[in-house]
């Protein structure tokens, strides 16, 4: 068997993995992009393929309003008495840190639910809320059938660590609540930011996994044991169990938000969150990313990597050569958006795009601006390597310069590159580029206007890591017009950002359609189609 890390490429953190049988279910944080969480597929650890996103319904979650990478967090998949059972964060405000330069109050709002189902690919049940004390929620079945509820407590106080420990608390599935008190049952070692708990039993012990270190270069997955499930727990005599900080030449960075999964034949499994810097800017332009490795129990009950030296690993087996470069077109021709995208926010889809409308087209309305937190449409996927191309054929008739539709590389509200067709004062169509980046206080810029006559055109992006191109043609024309403008890929990257704001993404390309107007003109699109270079 050959592994190549990340297993789940492009914007896909906090994994949660769980086995039923013969096949493994992996879930994956989806934040402010709907359907919310990804559910992976796989019987071998290696090969995974997506089979479900549990929560797209207005009554499970609605995320209009969540700024910038909130909404869904760190979501937990366990399975317990024939059914999956999915946890999860709704960040309704993030807040900052400071006031004035200086700690303050960081008032933030954490809902955490619980949703289950019978099928990983069935229809989930609509949320139960749990309570809103912290964010990344777990839950631990026990081996005497009662079920716990983990997550990290957030403590907003002036001069405290905001990061106040890992609670646990009785959740009566059949009364669907919280019973008994929360407890506090690790404050977590001295990297500090402890979140993202799983707890575990194993040969009397109860191992409780957490990340620590914050989710950028020094984040680690750092395990503790106890006796009894309230601890207390003695951390791991070795440190992290597995971490790239202080380690610049590991060749997955950022690594942690860990969680374990036993193979059939008694092999202990980590997957965990990562990033892959571009080797020029050191920018993670995918975000954070999952990978997978095995692991070994010694002989003093405490889990280590099969080297003992915590360090993550790009391949598991003999490979050779490079990944496969993915080649996927996407023609609108059925009832249901092609599986690789996601729009932004809304649970009511119908109100930005429609594929009945136009059949054999994907029609996006024109709403509000892509760069709003309520209704955009914009519907989009993610880039999995540093170097690739996309295209798609518009139809769009523009009537006055309120209207833009067209292609766009994404981060979030402060950062994109949107080449966009809108008209001049005269009525003459144009495709220009707007770049929104995070740079002083944040920067809005446009391309000088490129003169596209009737009919459809085809838009066409490339990026070559640091550096992003496009171009136009009309649909008969055989020969690119570039725009002569290169702009920065890097910029549209977790590292990159205004102060104070979450950046916990990744990249997106795709298609958009803007009315500031009101008039919702809209935007038809024949395909997209995306290929790896």
């Amino acid at each position: 068997m050959i592994i190549r890390n990340p297993i789940l490429r492009g914007f896909n953190p906090d994994p949660s993995i769980v086995r039923v049988g013969a096949d493994y279910y992996l879930a994956t944080s989806t934040f402010e992009w709907f359907p919310g969480v990804q559910i992976h597929h796989s019987r071998d650890l290696a090969d995974w393929r997506l089979v479900a996103r549990p929560l797209h319904r207005a009554t499970q979650i609605d995320l209009r309003g969540d700024p910038d990478s909130c909404g869904v967090w760190a979501a937990d998949l366990s399975h317990a008495d024939g059914r999956f059972h999915l946890v999860y964060t709704d960040v309704k405000r993030y807040g900052r840190t400071t006031v004035g330069g200086a700690a303050g109050v960081s008032l933030r709002d954490f809902h955490n639910y619980w949703v289950s189902s019978d099928r990983i690919d069935g229809d989930w049940s609509d949320p139960v809320h749990l309570n809103s004390s912290g964010f990344d929620p777990a839950l631990f079945h026990d081996d005497d059938g009662r079920s716990w509820l983990l997550n990290m407590l957030w403590d907003h106080r002036p001069g405290r660590g905001r990061f106040g420990g890992i609670v646990a608390q009785e959740l009566d599935r059949a009364a669907g609540r919280l019973i008994g008190e929360r407890r506090v049952i690790f404050d977590g070692t001295e990297l500090g930011f402890t979140e993202g708990p799983h707890l575990y039993k194993r040969d009397g012990w109860y191992h409780l996994l957490v990340a620590e270190g914050g989710t950028e270069r020094n984040h680690a997955v750092v395990m503790a044991r106890a006796r009894t499930l309230f601890g207390p727990y003695e951390p791991h005599p070795d440190g992290p169990v597995l971490t790239a900080k202080d380690r610049p030449h590991a060749p997955l960075q950022r690594t942690g938000h860990g969680d374990l999964v036993d193979a059939p034949d008694g092999t202990t499994w980590l997957t965990y969150l990562c990033g892959r810097p571009l080797p020029a800017s050191d920018r993670c332009v995918l975000g954070r990313e999952t990978a997978i490795q095995p692991m070994r129990w010694d002989e003093d009950g405490w889990l280590r990597t099969l080297n003992g030296d915590a360090l993550p690993v790009d391949t598991i087996g003999t490979a050779t050569g490079a990944r496969a470069p993915v080649c996927e077109r996407d023609d609108f021709t059925g009832a249901v958006l092609p599986h690789a995208f996601q729009w932004l926010r809304t649970p009511y889809p119908e109100q930005i795009f429609s594929l009945t409308a136009r059949p054999g087209w994907l029609r996006l309305h024109g709403r509000e601006t892509i760069g709003s937190h309520f209704t955009q449409a914009l519907v989009a996927r993610r880039p999995l390597a540093f170097r690739y191309a996309a295209e798609t054929l518009l139809d769009y008739a523009p009537t006055n310069f309120q209207q833009a539709a067209g292609l766009v590389c994404y981060y979030n509200a402060t950062k994109f590159h949107f080449l966009h067709l809108t008209v001049g004062d005269a009525g003459e169509r144009l495709a220009q580029v707007l770049s929104v980046l995070p740079l002083d206080e944040g920067v809005s810029t446009v391309s000088a206007p490129v003169a596209v006559g009737a009919g459809p055109v085809t838009l066409r992006v490339e990026v070559d890591h640091e550096r992003l191109r496009f171009a136009v043609r009309a649909e008969d024309e055989a020969e690119w017009t570039w725009l002569p403008e290169t702009f920065a890929a890097d910029l549209l990257s977790d590292e990159a950002t205004l102060p104070g704001l979450p950046n916990f993404t990744g990249t997106f390309i795709g298609m958009a359609c803007q009315d500031m107007a009101g008039t919702g003109q809209p935007a038809d699109f024949r395909y997209f189609h995306y290929l790896e270079e």
